[in-house]
C-alpha cells in the first residue's frame, strides 16, 4: 500500500464543492452537447473573468484542448514553434503531429521557457516553399519544468509572434497554479498579456475530467464548435463539466485551490535544505519540484510513494502536490526521506 502520492496532481480526488457542484447539476433533464444553462452560466463567467471578448468551450481533457485550441490557426503546411518539454511536444503520443498534420519546431530550454529570440530564430523559412511555416507559438504555463511565465515574458512573446504574423497559444493546465505563484489574477496572464487562445485546465486543480478552450481571437471562434466536434471532444451532457468550471472560477476556488497545492511544494523544498545529497533541478514556482537523487534514496522512497523519475540518468525525479495535499503529508515524506538519506 502506498502512501499519499506525489506523483501526480492529477492522482488528486475532486474538490468537495466542485462534488456538490456536479450532483446539483443532477437533479433534472437538461439538453445535451452544451445546450443547457449550466454550460450558458460558464459561459458568462469566462467573460467575467477573462473579459468580454473571451468565448469559452468545455471540452474533456487537456490534450484535447490543446488539439481543438490549435487547429483554427493552423494550415497543411504549418508549424508550431514550442520548448522542447512542452507537453505537446512529449507526452501527447503525437496528436500535433497526427491530428493537425502539422511539424512542431521545438526549441531546446534551461527551463522549459520560451524567450522572444527563440521565436526569431525560427522564422527564416517564412516564404520558403520548401519549410514549414511557423504559424503559432505554443507555449505551456505552468511549463513542465514547473516555471512560470511573469506577465511581461508572456507580453513579450506575444509581441514577437504577432509582429512576425504569428498567433500565441498556452497550454494552462496548470495556469491556476501560475496566476497563484505570481499573485496575479487569470486574465493578466492570457488576455492582457496577448494570448490568442489558451486552455484553461481544471482537472489538475480539484476537477474530474473538465477542462476549457479559451479563445480570445473573434476571427477563431467560429471554428471551435466544429473542430471540438471533429476532435470527439464534444461531450453530450456537458452541463456536469460546465458546472465544474464554474464553479472553479467562483469565489476565487481555483485561486485557494492552486495556491495550497503551491504552498506544500514550498514546504517539501525548504524541508530538502538539511537532506544531506539531494539538491533541486530547478527553482519551485508552482506544485512541481525535481530534485536530483542518489539512486539507492529514490529506490527506498518508491516502496512507499509513488513518483516519477523525471530523468533517471542524471537522477532526478519529479514530486507533486495538490489542493488535499497536507502538511503532514509533506512532513511524513520529508521524514522517509531523511530516513533514506542517513541510510
Amino acid at each position: 500500500m502506498y502512501s499519499k502520492s506525489f506523483a501526480s496532481d492529477n492522482h488528486a480526488g475532486v474538490h468537495p464543492t466542485i462534488l456538490e457542484a456536479i450532483a446539483a447539476a443532477n437533479h433534472e433533464d437538461a439538453p445535451a452537447y452544451g445546450d443547457d444553462r449550466w454550460t450558458s452560466a460558464f459561459q458568462d463567467t469566462a467573460k467575467e473573468v477573462f473579459g468580454p471578448g473571451a468565448e469559452g468551450f468545455p471540452v474533456l481533457n487537456g490534450a484535447g484542448a490543446n488539439m481543438v485550441g490549435l487547429a483554427p490557426m493552423l494550415g497543411r503546411f504549418d508549424a508550431i514553434i514550442c520548448a522542447d518539454s512542452a507537453h505537446i511536444a512529449t507526452h501527447e503520443a503525437g496528436a500535433a503531429e497526427r491530428l493537425l498534420g502539422v511539424k512542431l519546431m521545438t526549441v531546446p530550454t534551461k527551463d522549459g521557457k520560451l524567450r522572444p529570440d527563440d521565436i526569431k530564430a525560427r522564422l527564416g523559412g517564412i516564404g520558403n516553399p520548401h519549410e514549414s511555416q511557423p504559424t503559432v507559438v505554443s507555449v505551456s504555463q505552468v511549463t513542465e519544468l514547473g516555471t512560470c511565465y511573469s506577465p511581461a515574458e508572456i507580453a513579450a512573446l506575444a509581441e514577437t509572434a504577432h509582429a512576425a504574423g504569428l498567433r500565441l497559444h498556452m497550454d494552462g493546465a496548470r495556469l491556476a497554479n501560475a496566476a497563484a505563484h505570481l499573485g496575479s489574477d487569470l486574465k493578466a496572464i492570457t488576455t492582457d498579456a496577448g494570448v490568442d487562445v489558451f486552455s484553461f485546465g481544471g482537472t489538475k486543480n480539484g476537477a474530474l475530467a473538465a477542462e476549457a478552450v479559451v479563445v480570445l481571437d473573434p476571427s477563431l471562434t467560429h471554428a471551435i464548435p466544429f473542430l471540438r466536434r471533429q476532435s470527439l471532444q464534444l461531450a453530450s451532457k456537458m452541463r456536469f463539466i460546465s458546472a465544474q468550471l464554474s464553479a472553479l472560477l467562483t469565489d476565487d476556488l481555483w485561486r485557494r485551490n492552486a495556491d495550497h497545492a503551491n504552498q506544500m511544494a514550498a514546504r517539501l523544498a525548504e524541508g530538502l535544505k538539511d537532506v544531506p545529497g539531494v539538491s533541486l533541478a530547478y527553482p519551485v514556482q508552482s506544485n512541481a519540484l525535481f530534485a536530483v537523487l542518489p539512486p539507492a534514496v529514490a529506490e527506498t522512497l518508491r516502496q512507499r510513494y509513488l513518483f516519477h523519475y523525471w530523468d533517471e540518468t542524471a537522477g532526478v525525479v519529479r514530486w507533486m502536490t495538490a489542493f488535499d495535499t497536507t502538511p503532514e503529508h509533506v512532513d511524513d515524506f520529508l521524514d522517509d526521506l531523511r530516513k533514506a538519506a542517513a541510510a
